[in-house]
């Protein structure tokens, strides 16, 4: 039976890698090494007290980063720390490791990190910190590593433009106790290969319910539970999105607005998210919500640790 389990994991290890590149040096002690981080990844969002959650947050960033730097760690997926969003580049590049930390009901933070592909297996990682607590405006600027706006990853998508390559970041904010937020934000690197988060990307008249322009990361906020819908939609070629509306006709209190049947966009056209008012082929049933930390908290787990649409 053991023989058989390191088997198949190295074969579902042979499929997600790069074709150049070899395997993990030391896929055992991978395996080893998750199944210590699985409970403290658990407790991360399911501990009962703070001082719980913290805790485990401390001890699984630490057992993370020493897993990482294990050789060829890249191709090793991960799959059962179930409350840790890890998804790939759909080129394989890299991938993004997020997930949030409560405090209480009001106060959430985001943890993340970026580990990069690299040619002979070394460790290559950017951590993200969260600046959400510390800015009045979060779309107002470009930002890096050291003043991310934090978000739990769900989706990430790539296009280009004049040779060069973007990729759109679909994340989830648990915010505080009477909103959720949903962000969207286009990410490149810089020659030195760093991360730049944001920038001028997202064309649309200003209204009552969306940032105001300049507006260079796009955020969805609403009502607790309302599960409002946000994502890339594959056969539309498009990001579609919930419109909202609020309960009480105060849209500027974010925490009243809730989905009200109908779909908006945005269309990928010369190096921009440009703005579509009505999206007629947007199906309700069709599903491309996120999935949600924390299923012992009314949520799901992240399932999709996968390379995106078979890339990679």
């Amino acid at each position: 039976m053991k023989q058989a389990l390191v088997f198949l994991l190295f074969s579902c290890l042979a499929i997600t890698a790069n074709a150049q590149q070899k395997l993990p040096a030391s896929v055992q002690a991978l395996m080893q090494l998750e199944e210590n981080m699985r409970n403290y990844a658990n407790d991360i969002v399911n501990g009962e007290e703070v001082g719980d959650r913290t805790t485990a947050d401390s001890i699984f960033t630490k057992a993370l980063v020493q897993a990482l730097k294990i050789p060829y760690s890249f191709s090793y997926p991960f799959d059962s720390l179930r409350t840790i969003s890890h998804i790939y580049a759909p080129d394989s590049s890299f991938r993004i490791f997020t997930w949030q930390v409560m405090k209480d009901l009001s106060y959430y933070r985001q943890k993340g990190a970026i580990q990069f592909r690299t040619k002979d297996g070394s460790l290559k990682l950017i951590p993200l910190y969260d600046y959400s607590p510390f800015t009045d405006n979060p779309v107002d600027s470009v930002r890096t590593n050291q003043q991310w706006i934090g978000a739990v990853y769900y989706n990430i998508i790539q296009n280009t433009y004049n040779n060069k390559t973007y990729y759109t970041l679909f994340g989830y904010d648990e915010n505080d106790a009477r909103s959720t937020k949903k962000w969207v934000e286009v990410l490149t690197f810089d020659e030195q290969n760093r991360p730049i988060f944001g920038g001028r990307y997202f064309t649309y008249a200003n209204d009552a319910l969306k940032p105001a322009q300049p507006a260079y990361r796009f955020c969805l906020e609403f009502k607790k539970q309302a599960n409002a819908r946000l994502n890339y939609d594959e056969e539309l070629g498009m990001i579609t999105f919930a419109h909202l509306t609020s309960e009480t006709g105060e849209p500027e209190n974010r925490h009243t607005l809730i989905p009200m049947g109908s779909y908006e966009g945005f269309r990928w056209i010369n190096g921009k998210w440009v703005h579509v008012p009505v999206v007629k082929e947007a199906d309700p049933r069709s599903n491309i919500n996120p999935p949600q930390p924390g299923a012992e908290r009314g949520g799901n787990s992240f399932p999709n640790t996968k390379k995106k649409n078979g890339k990679g």
